[in-house]
């Protein structure tokens, strides 16, 4: 495989990750900074719970296909496991810190749920269910992810598919910890919401 060509599917996936799609799809619907509002969160979750159903839903098909995407072309390009994991990683990584707003993105979920789809399809459908089924239920996305994600990591182990039970770790340890990066942002954000409703 061309050095060339994995260099630049990496681009491609980082790149791909950076689309802003919470950011635009706020400013589209409503002229809004989804930044500013709800938790503060550059992702499906915020606004689903800002904007409603139907613009969480198109926000997370979207970046669920950010992360799809490029290791489906890795995939067909016939990359090696190994690398079509650091594909999918570089996807995560650009939706998380994206280059086009100064490296501050959302938490990753729908991203990162994307890449598994296509390293390990069946796990990651059968975690998908169930974290479908437990977000309508909850409307909480961490839990529904904590669930949805050990499921896949359950079954991956059971499966003995170790490399790709690692990714699968790694990758969703990441999302609380980006999380806790994102609490000072988050914070900032709710006092300024505070000092709002006093002045009113």
């Amino acid at each position: 495989m061309p050095s060339f060509t994995i260099i630049l599917i990496l681009i491609i996936a980082y790149l791909l990750g950076s689309i802003p799609t919470a950011l635009i799809v706020g400013r589209r619907l409503k002229g809004i900074d989804i930044r500013t509002i709800g938790n503060g969160n550059m992702g499906a979750s915020n606004i689903f719970h800002t904007l409603g159903e139907k613009a969480g839903i198109l926000v997370a098909v979207i970046d669920f296909l950010k992360g799809a995407l490029p290791v489906l072309l890795a995939t067909l390009l016939g990359f090696p496991v190994e690398w079509r994991m650091i594909v999918g990683a570089c996807a995560i990584l650009g939706h998380d810190f994206p280059v086009f707003v100064g490296f501050r993105g959302g938490q990753g979920t729908a991203t990162t749920l994307g890449t598994m789809l296509i390293l390990f399809p069946i796990q990651t459908l059968f975690g998908l269910i169930l974290y479908g089924s437990l977000f309508l239920i909850t409307s909480n996305s961490r839990l529904s992810c904590s669930f949805g994600g050990g499921l896949i990591a359950l079954l991956l182990g059971i499966s003995q598919q170790w490399l790709l039970f690692v990714y699968a770790i790694v990758a969703f340890v990441f999302i609380p910890l980006k999380l806790f990066m994102d609490t000072p942002r988050r914070r900032a954000i709710k006092s300024l919401h505070v000092k709002e409703v006093l002045k009113s």
